[in-house]
């Protein structure tokens, strides 16, 4: 990660993209975005994508930017809780296969099958031997979903230290975000170099031919979003598909009808 991290230390508050220069290039992206969506509904084709990164990479606030504007029926975010006793005694990708997609979907995994490679393998959920077989495993696995047709793309958010710190300690101090800082989240916070051995034991095992990895580095969120977006929309052959010109029909005429005399309980406009 020395090339990566060489570029982050570089990114100053000031270097940042301004939120009107981010949303100037997102829309466009979002209007790409539709069109990749209605492509896959009228072709059943299948896409998942994982997005993997330590804890304050950026992760949520790039799905959020793909999805915000598509419709959660074919765009459908899968973000499990930890694994219940009956999912801990079975095989350990068993609970992430269901959510794979099916023809029409596009299925993004916020963290997936490779938190045993992450989280699990550090903060000792899982033996080694058992992080060991899964990235032995792993490949074998991802093979078999890009062979049943499955477009899958696997992105890693790298975070420096510096700002990995900046923006955990936003999160103590913002109501608004102090429910994204678990226990967990300081327990991984003190043990950088074990995830940085652990993701690099991951790049190692799992960056395939066939289900690559790709990294967006993420100091600065709002051009790691748009590097994201565009990449993904470069890496999936879609086209735009035809659509009917849209006309609103005519409304009906009242034939008589008159807003009723009712009490309504209407919300008070404090604003």
């Amino acid at each position: 990660m020395t090339k990566h991290q060489s570029k982050q230390d570089g990114v100053s508050e000031r270097d940042k993209l301004s939120n009107k220069q981010y949303l100037r290039e997102l829309t466009p992206m979002q209007v790409e975005l539709v069109k990749l969506q209605e492509w896959v509904v009228q072709t059943g084709q299948k896409i998942c994508i994982v997005f993997e990164g330590r804890d304050g990479a950026g992760k949520g606030g790039t799905i959020k930017a793909i999805t915000e504007r598509v419709s959660p029926r074919v765009f459908r975010v899968v973000a499990l809780p930890a694994p219940t006793d009956r999912e801990k005694s079975q095989m350990y990708v068993q609970r992430y296969l269901p959510h794979l997609p099916a023809a029409g979907e596009i299925v993004i995994f916020d963290r997936s099958w490779y938190n045993r490679a992450g989280v699990e393998r550090v903060m000792g959920f899982c033996t080694e031997n058992e992080a060991v077989s899964f990235l032995k495993a792993v490949p074998l696995v991802e093979r078999a979903i890009v062979h049943s047709g499955i477009i899958l793309l696997k992105y890693w958010l790298e975070v420096s230290e510096e700002e990995q710190t900046r923006r955990l300690e936003g999160r103590i101090t913002d109501g608004r975000k102090v429910w994204k800082l678990s226990g967990m989240d300081l327990k991984s916070y003190s043990r950088w170099y074990d995830y940085s051995r652990a993701r690099d034991a991951m790049f190692e095992a799992s960056d395939t031919d066939f289900a690559p990895w790709f990294v967006a580095v993420s100091d600065d969120k709002r051009r790691a979003r748009l590097n994201i977006i565009s990449d993904l929309l470069q890496k999936i052959p879609y086209q735009t598909v035809a659509r009917e010109k849209v006309t609103l029909p005519a409304r009906q005429k009242p034939n008589g009808y008159k807003e009723p005399d009712y009490p309504f309980k209407y919300v008070a406009e404090r604003f």
